[in-house]
């Protein structure tokens, strides 16, 4: 899997440089920028990583004029781990944050998103594209019906959060077959109908969320305060059968439409 643009390729990552890469990328901006802890989190060496990295495929992002040696050379990235492999290996990554029990009672086939996240430099361009084209390709390739994985807010304030989490709420919660619930629930029902206003709630939604919600995308019920990753997260929920002719042809886009 690799599509090459002047200065950019995407591909599943090669060996551990790359993946120590992408653990270099999230570091700086899920630590340094956004104020997540953890017990794995390794300041010493600038690395965001956890015990579920060994088990997931990572796709990178790569600009080849930078040196893998300095471990800069990944500038986009995502955690990707299929349903077969996650029950070899015990458990889905969102386990600790939903009751993931409805997605295993439906017998579709299941990949978990996760740790999605893209160099500044490279924000408002084309990585964000390039990565969802090669997450197209391994949907197909693997004939995943049902992508889902948290989305964060960034903060643990959820009454500054109440507009679009209660859009949320009231405008994309998942079907009942596909809905699963927080655990430690926090209600996202924080605003009536009526009171919503929906530019402020548009304008409170991160970029990827609204990505998703574009492509036909809802979410779980219930949204989780992680306050180690100094988030509020939302389950993002994705089922490739249901998406419209036009939301597929978007998805499914080939590299150089977008770039």
């Amino acid at each position: 899997m690799a599509k090459d643009t002047p200065a950019l390729e995407i591909r599943l990552a090669h060996d551990a440089v790359d993946v120590q890469a992408s653990q270099r990328l999230r570091y700086d901006v899920f630590v340094k920028e956004l104020g997540a802890s953890g017990p794995m989190v390794d300041h010493a060496n600038r690395l965001e990583l956890d015990c579920f990295d060994e088990v997931y495929d990572h796709l990178v992002l790569v600009d080849p004029t930078r040196d893998p040696a300095r471990l800069d050379h990944v500038v986009a990235a995502y955690r990707l781990l299929p349903g077969d492999r996650a029950a070899e290996f015990g458990r889905f990554y969102c386990d600790d944050e939903y009751d993931l029990t409805p997605l295993r009672q439906s017998g579709r086939k299941l990949l978990e998103l996760g740790r999605s996240c893209v160099h500044p430099d490279h924000r408002g361009g084309a990585a964000m594209f390039l990565l969802w084209n090669a997450l197209a390709e391994y949907v197909l390739e693997r004939e995943i019906e049902v992508l889902f994985g948290v989305a964060s807010f960034h903060g643990t304030d959820v009454a500054a959060l109440k507009q679009p989490l209660s859009w949320l709420h009231h405008h994309h919660l998942a079907p009942p077959q596909l809905r699963v619930r927080a655990r430690n629930f926090q209600p996202m029902d924080l605003v009536a109908t009526k009171d919503l206003d929906r530019k402020t709630a548009l304008l409170g939604l991160p970029n990827l969320i609204k990505a998703y919600l574009r492509l036909g995308g809802f979410v779980g019920d219930g949204a989780f305060v992680d306050r180690d990753f100094n988030t509020t997260d939302v389950m993002l929920l994705m089922d490739t059968q249901s998406m419209s002719a036009r939301h597929r042809a978007f998805y499914t886009r080939r590299t150089e439409d977008v770039t």
